[in-house]
C-alpha cells in the first residue's frame, strides 16, 4: 500500500523530509552556531573531500588510522519489511563504503546497531499476537536478506540493542554521575538538556520547540529526552538501579557504538530525517559520557525520501505529479521483483547520496539500458581483441588518452563527496568513444590492430564496476521475472530435444541382425552426446533421469516432466 502526501501537505514539510531546511513548526535557534568550534581530527587524510553535516560544508576526510576507520552505522527497528526508501540509503552507503575501501585504501570497521526493542516494535507485536522478540527476530532476518539481496556488505559486526542492556544501564550511570541525566520517582531517566549550554545543536540549524508534555510528564524541562523509560503493564522490561524499564531509543546507539569505539568516532551515518533529534541526542549522549569536546567527526546523511512519479508499475492517479511517499509500501524485495540489485545500484549512483530519490519507471530503465549498453560494449571489445569482429584502423592514441583522461576523472569524481553521477558519466563516456571506433566495421583486416588498448579499456570498465558492487556478467536477470520462465522453458526444450535424439538412437525400426548392428554402431555417437550433455548440466543443478520412454529434469527439488 502507498500513502502519499497530497496537496494539504505544507512546503515546510516537504522541504524538511527532503533535507532542504526548514524544521515544520515553531522553532528556536540552535544554541551554538553551526559549524564553529569543529575540530578537524588527526590522522590518514584519505584524500576524500566530504559533505560533512556538522559544518554543513565539505572538509578533508581525515580518519584516525588506515588500518582501522571507524563508522557506525544506524541499523534499523525491526519492525516491518525494509522500504525503497531504507533500501536506496543502505545501497548508497555501501557504495560509498566500497569506495573507500578499494579506491581511497581505508579498511573500514563498522557496527550497525539494531533496534529490536521499540515503542513501534512492541505496537506491532500486540497486534500480530506474537511476543516483541519474535517479531524482531523474524524482521531482523528479513532485514539481512533484504541487504544480501541488494548486494550490501555486512558490517564488520552487527549488535542487538536487547543483547546491550547492562552496557547500556551503564552508560546512563555515567552520565548521571557527570551531572547530564536524572531520574524520577516514577522510575524514568532524562538527559538534561540545559546542563549541556550552548554545546547542543551540532547538526541543526533551527530546533523545532518541544511539544506540549502531559500534565503528569515527570521532566524537569520539555525538551529533555528519555534515556530509560519505566515499564508498562504488559510490556518488555529489564531491571535497573531506577526500576524496572527499557532504554529509550537515542542511548542505544550512544551506547553501541562507545562499546566499541569508544570516546572517539571517525564517521557515523544514517538517513537525513535521523539528524534531528536522534543524532543530535547521540552527540549530546556521548559528549557528556565520555567528556570531551567532539565525539563524532564526521556525520554523513543521505537522502530517505523518495520522490515517486506516476509510473505503469504504481500508478498515483490520472496526472503525472511528484509525490513525497511519507510511508512507502513498495518494499525493496518487492521492487527487486522487476529489477535487479545491479540496475537499482547504478539507479542509486546516478544522484548524489544527498538527494532524494527521484524513482519511476523511466529513471529505472535508463540505468538498465546503461547497464546493458557497457556489457554490450565489453562483449565487442573482446570479439575484437580475438580477432572475432573485424574493423578499420583504430585511433589507439586517442583511446589510450581518453582512457588515462577518464581514470583521472573518475578518481577525481570520487574524492569530491563521492560525486557517483559523474564518475558514471565519465565511464559511459569512455564506452562512448570506445563504441566509435568499433563501429566502423569491414570485411576485410585493413590496418594495425589494437587489441591491447581495448583491453586495458575492459579491464578498467569492469573493475570500476565491480569495485561498486556491479557485475556485468549477471545479464541483469531478476529473480521472479519473466527471465525465470524463459530459463525453464529453455530447459524444457532442451531435454525434449535430447529425448527426441536419444530415442531416434535407441530405435531399431525394421532392420534385424547385421544391420540392427552396424545402425547401433552408427548411432551410438549420438548416445554418447546425450550422455555426455546430461553429465554436464548437473554442473548447472539441473538433474536428468531417462526413463523407460521418456526422461524427467529436476531442479531444486521439484520434478518437471517434458510435455506435462
Amino acid at each position: 500500500m502507498l500513502r502519499a502526501c497530497g496537496a494539504g501537505v505544507g512546503p515546510q514539510l516537504l522541504r524538511a523530509a527532503l533535507g532542504l531546511g526548514a524544521w515544520p513548526g515553531p522553532e528556536r535557534a540552535a544554541s551554538g552556531t553551526r559549524g564553529q568550534g569543529w575540530l578537524q581530527p588527526a590522522g590518514y587524510d584519505t584524500g576524500v573531500k566530504v559533505y560533512n553535516s556538522l559544518t554543513r560544508r565539505k572538509d578533508p576526510l581525515i580518519v584516525g588510522s588506515a588500518d582501522a576507520a571507524s563508522w557506525y552505522s544506524c541499523g534499523p527497528t525491526v519492525y516491518d519489511h525494509a522500504h525503497l526508501g531504507h533500501a536506496c540509503s543502505y545501497v548508497r552507503f555501501d557504495i560509498i563504503r566500497r569506495i573507500l575501501t578499494r579506491v581511497f585504501g581505508c579498511n573500514i570497521i563498522m557496527v550497525m546497531g539494531i533496534t529490536d526493542v521499540d515503542d513501534k516494535i512492541i505496537k506491532r507485536a500486540g497486534e500480530m499476537n506474537v511476543s516483541p522478540a519474535s517479531l524482531a527476530n523474524l524482521y531482523e532476518e528479513n532485514f539481512k536478506q533484504d541487504m544480501a539481496a541488494l548486494k550490501v556488505l555486512p558490517p564488520t559486526v552487527y549488535l542487538r540493542v536487547t543483547e546491550n542492556i547492562p552496557h547500556i544501564i551503564s552508560f546512563i550511570e555515567g552520565i548521571i554521575a557527570n551531572g547530564h541525566a536524572y531520574s524520577t520517582a516514577q522510575g524514568n531517566v532524562y538527559f538534561d538538556l540545559r546542563s549541556r549550554g550552548d554545546r547542543y545543536g551540532k547538526l541543526v540549524g533551527a530546533i523545532p520547540s518541544p511539544t506540549a508534555e502531559p500534565v503528569d510528564s515527570d521532566k524537569r524541562h520539555p525538551s529533555d529526552f528519555a534515556l530509560w523509560k519505566a515499564a508498562k503493564p504488559r510490556e518488555v522490561f529489564w531491571a535497573s538501579p531506577w526500576g524496572n524499564g527499557r532504554p529509550g531509543w537515542h542511548i542505544e546507539c550512544s551506547t553501541i557504538s562507545s562499546l566499541v569505539f569508544g570516546s572517539q568516532l571517525d564517521i557515523h551515518s544514517g538517513g537525513m530525517d535521523l539528524a534531528f533529534p536522534h543524532h543530535e541526542n547521540e552527540i549530546a549522549q556521548c559528549e557528556a559520557f565520555h567528556q570531551c569536546r567532539q565525539w563524532g567527526n564526521y556525520f554523513l546523511h543521505s537522502a530517505s525520501s523518495v520522490v515517486l512519479w506516476a509510473s505503469r508499475s504504481i500508478p498515483l492517479g490520472p496526472q503525472r505529479q511528484a509525490v513525497l511517499l511519507v510511508t512507502l509500501g513498495l518494499t525493496a524485495r518487492d521492487f527487486l521483483n522487476t529489477f535487479s540489485p545491479d540496475v537499482f545500484r547504478l539507479f542509486c549512483m546516478r544522484s548524489s547520496y544527498r538527494s532524494a530519490v527521484d524513482y519511476s519507471d523511466g529513471t529505472m530503465l535508463e540505468a538498465k539500458h546503461l547497464l546493458l549498453a557497457a556489457a554490450a560494449f565489453i562483449e565487442d571489445a573482446r570479439a575484437y581483441m580475438k580477432g572475432q569482429l573485424v574493423c578499420g584502423p583504430v585511433g589507439e592514441g586517442l583511446l589510450w588518452e581518453r582512457l588515462r583522461h577518464t581514470r583521472e576523472a573518475v578518481k577525481a569524481a570520487l574524492a569530491d563527496d563521492f560525486d557517483t553521477p559523474a564518475a558514471v558519466d565519465a565511464v559511459m563516456d569512455l564506452i562512448h568513444r570506445g563504441n566509435g571506433q568499433l563501429q566502423a566495421r569491414t570485411k576485410e583486416p585493413s590496418g594495425p590492430r589494437s587489441p591491447a588498448v581495448f583491453g586495458s579499456i575492459v579491464s578498467y570498465i569492469e573493475h570500476f564496476f565491480e569495485t561498486v558492487g556491479i557485475s556485468l556478467a549477471d545479464r541483469q536477470f531478476v529473480p521472479g521475472d519473466s527471465s525465470q520462465a524463459t530459463l525453464h522453458s529453455v530447459v524444457e526444450e532442451l531435454v525434449r530435444f535430447r529425448l527426441k535424439v536419444r530415442q531416434f538412437a535407441l530405435a531399431s525400426g525394421k532392420a534385424t541382425g547385421e544391420a540392427q548392428r552396424q545402425q547401433r554402431l552408427d548411432r551410438q555417437p549420438l548416445l554418447e552426446a546425450c550422455d555426455a550433455l546430461r553429465q554436464d548440466l548437473t554442473a548447472h543443478g539441473i538433474s536428468i533421469k531417462d526413463r523407460s520412454s521418456t526422461s524427467t529434469w529436476e531442479l531444486l527439488g521439484q520434478d518437471h516432466r517434458p510435455g506435462s
